[in-house]
């Protein structure tokens, strides 16, 4: 069983699935912590709700303590609204992804993130959006993509109902691909991903 860190910013739905598929035992795995850079991040209360160790830590070096105090073997950013450093990502290389709004490299990077996402989708037009979970790597969203599911812009969307959709898809591909990863059946070559199930 594999120990699972997740870093996240805000409400933490996506924290939300993830503790419940460890419980019903679809992820082999245990969240052993969920470190916050937002003191009044709900995620944390989910966290501590679910008897999980929560941590305000907003110094990067801390949390790369803690990371190794606690043996994580995979990080997991969660709607974590900040670029981590290259030291961080050779900390623990192919040992943190990320779950982004859109379906990269479309509407990604920096200033990318939350609403602004939906935003940007809906003023270019596009007819097809969806959510991606990727490695992370140095860059801001360029890391090789793991999983990714695509989601169909209706005429009449608004920012609130794209993004409600697309979240639907996110639960589902995160715990998707942190169930591949605990099962250990993700491989790299290069900047692809395969999947041996």
């Amino acid at each position: 069983m594999l120990n699972i860190a997740v870093l996240i910013s805000g409400f933490g739905t996506n924290l939300q699935c993830l503790i419940d598929a460890c419980e019903n035992n679809e992820i082999n795995g245990k969240i052993k912590i969920v470190i916050s850079n937002n003191k009044e991040a709900y995620g944390l209360i989910r966290a501590k709700d679910n008897n999980i160790k929560a941590i305000y830590e907003n110094d990067e070096e801390r949390i790369i303590k803690i990371l190794k105090r606690e043996n994580i073997d995979l990080v997991v950013l969660a709607g974590y609204l900040k670029i981590i450093s290259k030291n961080f990502v050779a900390e623990f290389k192919n040992k943190i992804i990320n779950v982004h709004p859109s379906l990269i490299p479309s509407f990604c990077g920096r200033g990318y993130y939350g609403k602004i996402v939906h935003q940007r989708v809906l003023e270019y037009g596009v007819k097809i959006t969806g959510a991606t979970v990727h490695f992370v790597d140095e860059g801001a969203d360029t890391g090789p993509v793991i999983i990714q599911k695509s989601v169909v812009v209706k005429d009449d969307d608004t920012i609130e109902t794209l993004q409600k959709r697309v979240l639907h898809v996110e639960h589902e591909i995160l715990r998707e691909a942190v169930r591949l990863f605990c099962d250990k059946k993700i491989e790299l070559k290069g900047r692809r991903v395969i999947i041996n199930e």
